[in-house]
């Protein structure tokens, strides 16, 4: 083989760009300056990582033990997703894992019982700012998250503003770094057992400080969806930017009052 084709083999490949990537990014850059120093918001960084086979597998990692593992995973014992919400200002980890889908409902399920956890913490939070990619259950024009987050507005009387990731470049959303720490964390060690998989997660720390982790039992239905009519009216509840509208949409509540 000769150089020329290594290199090009080796060559890491750029992010895809549409033409409102630069516009996004910088929109994010402007938002994350306008709340800096802002008390009354709250950032949060949400996503999942990619599904773990639970069973005698080889991660390619290295252990002080010695083991013998399958390199193949024709028969997993289990699968389970970790989802992640990460307080990028403060440093704070709530880590979730599911044995069912990571669907609209299971992501607002996890946003409210980790503010239920911080509500009391951060009293004078009125803004909640969510950064996601926009993924095919969570992106601002999937109707069953959007009533989910609609409910969620009116039941803690939040703003929540969605500002989410370009297509192709979900890397820089914050949470992504943890998912590295956690594999480099649990490295060669066969994941056996949904108790091992938990047990390496609570035993990572980010800056320093372990994260909260949660085991969801809820099993999840996918492909739920709203009708068009219903949507039109949940759509009456958002406000979004003029340029950017699938990428930054502001929820407001309904006074209780």
């Amino acid at each position: 083989m000769s150089w020329a084709i290594i290199c090009v083999a080796c060559r890491r490949v750029a992010p895809k760009k549409t033409s409102d990537t630069d516009a996004i990014f910088a929109q994010l850059t402007d938002l994350r300056a306008a709340v800096a120093n802002d008390a009354t918001v709250l950032r949060l960084s949400l996503d999942a990582k990619a599904t773990v086979l639970i069973g005698d597998y080889s991660r390619r990692g290295k252990t002080r033990l010695e083991v013998k593992a399958a390199d193949h995973d024709f028969h997993p014992t289990d699968k389970v997703t970790p989802y992640g919400i990460l307080l990028p200002d403060h440093n704070r980890l709530y880590l979730y894992f599911t044995c069912s889908r990571v669907t609209s409902d299971f992501i607002v399920d996890c946003l409210t019982d980790c503010w239920q956890q911080l509500r009391q913490e951060f009293p004078q939070v009125t803004t909640l700012v969510l950064h996601q990619d926009n993924g095919p259950e969570n992106h601002s024009r999937r109707t069953q998250f959007v009533q989910r987050m609609v409910n969620f507005v009116d039941a803690f009387q939040l703003i929540v503003h969605l500002a989410y990731y370009p297509p192709y470049h979900s890397k820089y959303n914050p949470i992504e770094r943890v998912w590295g720490i956690l594999e480099q964390h649990w490295n060669g060690t066969l994941l056996d057992a949904l108790s091992t998989v938990l047990n390496f997660a609570q035993s990572m720390t980010w800056h320093q400080v372990h994260p909260i982790v949660t085991c969801v039992q809820t099993s999840y239905q996918t492909g739920v969806r709203l009708s068009q009519e219903i949507m039109s009216q949940l759509e009456k509840r958002l406000e979004r930017h003029q340029h950017l509208a699938k990428y930054f949409v502001w929820i407001r509540p309904l006074s209780t009052t």
